[in-house]
């Protein structure tokens, strides 16, 4: 894949950025670190005045993602990036952890051991709202991912699902708030649905042993069901749904980076972006399916290469950026405040919340 900073660029980048790019130390949970694919680093300083850096004078970037779908997109990015096996040109390394909560991503960044992560939207600005603005959003990596699975055929809308059980995931989170908001705008009450919150693994067990049953799952829990029992149908596309109402699109998942970090490291950051944008170029091009899978699976962000390549096209991958980026968080953050403004903070976002969106 065609780069698009040059080899003299990235080179330029690291010298610029060495003498104000401190990264900081990350002591990461082994039960929940990507550390057995990727090799970890620590900080390391260079001669900046050299004119070709050594691997051991490339600033480090820690950087968290959740597993599922918030994370696929940066496989690629990982992988070719890694502390330890980056190339000796590269702008940055990463030291990467992959985690399952959303709460994991946010105490990171509270505590400085993660100054770029990719996480859920509506708890981004959560999180800027309660940091006082220690957070900025970078940019928009995922669209809608969420699908209503039924082992049966009774759903075939959202007026379907009054009265019914529904095993579902994401308590809390964008799930729970886009589900309410869409089987309100449908005429639907959400207080008279039986919506059971598990993990997702616990929502496959149910689905699984039950004869007829409904959930929510995100991919690539979701397309992993279906491969598991192939009874399972998927009923509705969430994002589908969404779309009907013509509100704008639907980000569920953004790259998130700490206030303190950016602000010291303004190029380090301006070539994170380029090259994240690259990753998810790759991981969306049909030609590198098997291969973006298989990264999916050797990082732990999807249960094996099969569901991952499955699943990948049903990510919904992008990447927003600027005032794009913007646009898209306002209007659905505007959203979950009419539904509920506890969902995003209690209010809208600042201006200075939105990176490059002025």
């Amino acid at each position: 894949m065609k780069r698009k900073l040059s080899l003299l660029l990235c080179a330029a980048l690291v010298l610029a950025s060495l003498a104000g790019c401190k990264p900081s130390a990350s002591e990461n949970d082994s039960s929940s670190s990507a550390s057995g694919d990727i090799s970890s680093g620590g900080s390391s300083s260079g001669d900046s005045s050299q004119e070709i850096p050594g691997p051991s004078d490339i600033p480090e970037i820690n950087f968290m993602v959740l597993s599922g779908p918030t994370g696929v997109g940066a496989a690629y990015l990982v992988d070719s990036y890694a502390t330890g096996s980056a190339p000796t040109d590269a702008p940055f390394t990463l030291n990467t952890t992959v985690v399952a909560d959303n709460n994991q991503v946010t105490d990171a960044l509270v505590n400085g051991s993660a100054d770029v992560a990719a996480i859920a939207t509506n708890v981004a600005a959560n999180l800027y709202t309660k940091s006082d603005g220690a957070i900025q959003v970078l940019a928009v990596n995922t669209l809608g991912v969420l699908y209503i699975l039924e082992k049966g055929d009774s759903v075939h809308s959202m007026a379907d699902l009054r009265g019914k059980t529904i095993y579902a995931t994401g308590q809390g989170a964008n799930p729970e708030y886009v589900l309410d908001h869409l089987l309100t705008a449908n005429g639907v009450d959400p207080s008279t649905l039986d919506i059971q919150w598990m993990t997702a693994q616990e929502v496959s067990a149910k689905m699984v042993s039950s004869e007829q049953a409904i959930c929510m799952l995100p991919v690539p829990a979701a397309t992993a069901l279906m491969v598991q029992d192939t009874g399972v149908r998927q009923a509705l596309s969430l994002s589908d749904e969404w779309e009907k109402l013509d509100q704008g699109v639907l980000p569920m998942g953004c790259v998130v980076a700490r206030t303190e970090f950016i602000q010291e490291n303004p190029m380090l950051i301006d070539a994170l972006l380029d090259l994240y944008g690259d990753s998810i170029t790759f991981m969306t091009e049909e030609g590198n399916a098997a291969d973006g899978a298989a990264l999916v699976a050797k990082y732990g962000i999807a249960p094996n290469e099969q569901v991952a390549q499955a699943a990948i096209p049903q990510c919904n991958l992008t990447f927003l950026t600027g005032q794009e980026m913007r646009a898209a968080l306002e209007g659905y953050y505007a959203v979950l405040f009419r539904t509920d403004p506890a969902s995003i903070g209690g209010g809208m976002p600042y201006d200075a919340f939105y990176y490059g969106g002025e």
